[in-house]
């Protein structure tokens, strides 16, 4: 490979929507690509049709897209090695397929599925590895010709080298030597003409000009395979490097769907920042040292080193990811940044119109009084709705019981409410230092403590116990919306004391 610009491919399986592991494999190449002057090339490796799930592709690209890992090439951006979807390259795939067979590299198996499991039965009972026994492989030329000309079905398979060594040399790992005995003559092209992984991945790196390839370390053991298809074909091979497997929170395994959310856009739906994404991604078997972890866009890229990659399995934690999401929620997206993310979670709960969308409307300037309320509980953007309900629609229903603190009576609270919708009428509710003021001054007035006379009003014009400053949430609600709600309460509670009074028996 004579050229020196860094060239690296991200090539998923369009077989569902993208995950964390397949993301964090595309931020490394994206990282190497952009701090080398390089190109990312975005394929899709859609050979196995069996396999493919409608839709995928485009979760595929929506995924990187919100991640922001713009890629240089690809299917929808083109470039000039394309078509870049591997269904569309099958000729290619086909001629380097008849070359190996005719210049001795590979074969073809007439072998049947039935006798496949057959050789694998009896090899299990013998204490032999499972695998092909390489039944086709000295065919006579002419019987492979006939039975070709007959129409019969066959997998072109590779012919390993039977002695020797295949030593591969991995970026994080080093040297790795294979027993050339013990490897399998796996298969290159199936019989509906579709190429296995190995044989597309190895002509679309080297047509494509690929220099580096950054892949999951569950390839590993593919690795000699694809050396001796490099050697075969007289190509130079791509600097390889395998990148550590993300374990579920325990340990114990991969990380799959039964441990929560694995996909982008699953972690999208609930409400996680792509920027936090990122940043955590890029954690994942990474660090720059035992400090920083807050690392933006361009931090990475000036402090990202692929040889500085750990390459043990790295386990991946829920709580940390949630932590760093509501960091950035709070200390990094600004009030008008956080409202514009919220306001299509809000929308889709019925709590905004569409025009709120529109950063000059007067709904995108009420939303952005709410969240600033709310934004330091904010831990994803998918709980907005749920901790600023009571802004946008009537207060739910809740227990009058609610209303009455411990240690105050049902008929004390009622003449609080009662007083402070009176306190409240003329107060300036621009202004949380005049509430504040006008309710603690009734508070002492009444001989109550504050949380007493506090806790009732909160639940009025909440409809909870727990919510944003009192006097932040009674100035965004304003005067109208407050004393209605506190009159509602005043009715809620004066019938709950009817209930009251009407089961204690007379003459108690």
């Amino acid at each position: 490979m004579t050229q020196t610009a860094v060239r690296v491919r991200f090539a998923p399986s369009p077989t569902g929507e993208l995950h964390v592991g397949g993301a964090r494999t595309a931020l490394f190449n994206w990282l190497f690509a952009r701090q080398h002057g390089g190109a990312f090339i975005l394929r899709i490796e859609d050979t196995d049709q069996a396999r493919l799930v409608g839709q995928s592709i485009a979760g595929i690209l929506e995924s990187l897209r919100w991640l922001g890992l713009e890629w240089d090439e690809g299917p929808d951006v083109g470039g000039p090695y394309g078509p870049y979807i591997q269904s569309q390259r099958l000729e290619l795939y086909q001629q380097h397929a008849r070359w190996l067979v005719d210049h001795g590299y590979a074969y073809y198996c007439f072998c049947t599925p039935e006798r496949l499991e057959q050789v694998r039965k009896e090899r299990l009972a013998r204490g032999e590895p499972p695998g092909y026994d390489r039944h086709c492989r000295w065919l006579p030329p002419e019987e492979v010709a006939e039975r070709l000309e007959r129409g019969e079905q066959a997998v072109i398979r590779f012919k390993m080298p039977l002695e020797g060594e295949t030593v591969i040399v991995d970026l994080l790992r080093g040297e790795i030597a294979y027993d050339n005995r013990v490897l399998q003559d796996l298969v290159l092209l199936k019989s509906d003409g579709f190429p296995t992984y190995h044989l597309a991945n190895v002509v679309d790196d080297h047509f494509m000009q690929i220099t580096h390839i950054l892949r999951a370390e569950e390839w590993i053991p593919s690795a000699p395979l694809h050396a001796q298809l490099y050697r075969a074909f007289g190509w130079e091979m791509p600097v390889l490097c395998h990148l550590p497997v993300i374990l579920s929170p325990d340990g114990k395994g991969k990380l799959s769907k039964r441990h929560g959310a694995t996909s982008v856009l699953e972690f999208k739906r609930q409400g996680y920042l792509p920027e936090a994404m990122v940043n955590y991604l890029a954690l994942l078997g990474w660090a720059y040292d035992d400090k920083q972890e807050i690392f933006s866009r361009e931090e990475l890229l000036e402090k990202f080193r692929l040889e500085d990659v750990n390459p043990h399995p790295a386990r991946f934690n829920f709580e940390k990811l949630a932590w760093m999401n509501q960091y950035y929620i709070n200390h990094v997206l600004t009030l008008d940044e956080l409202t514009a993310r919220c306001i299509p979670f809000l929308q889709e709960a019925g709590l905004l119109p569409p025009e709120a969308s529109d950063p000059a409307s007067p709904a995108f300037a009420y939303a952005r009084e709410v969240l600033a309320l709310v934004k330091d509980r904010l831990k994803t953007l998918a709980e907005a709705p749920d901790l600023t309900r009571f802004f946008f629609t009537d207060v739910e229903d809740y227990d009058p019981s609610l209303l009455v603190p411990k240690k105050t009576e049902p008929a004390q609270v009622l003449q609080a409410l009662e007083r402070a919708m009176a306190t409240l009428e003329g107060a300036d509710f621009t202004s949380e230092t005049d509430l504040e003021a006008r309710l603690r001054g009734l508070a002492e007035e009444l001989g109550l403590k504050a949380g007493q006379l506090f806790m009732p009003i909160r639940v009025a014009v909440t409809g909870r116990t727990v919510s944003p400053g009192l006097f932040e949430t009674l100035r965004v609600l304003g005067r109208e919306r407050s004393l209605e709600r506190l009159a509602a309460a005043r009715e809620k509670l004066a019938a709950y004391l009817g209930t009251l009074a009407w089961s204690t028996p007379s003459g108690q």
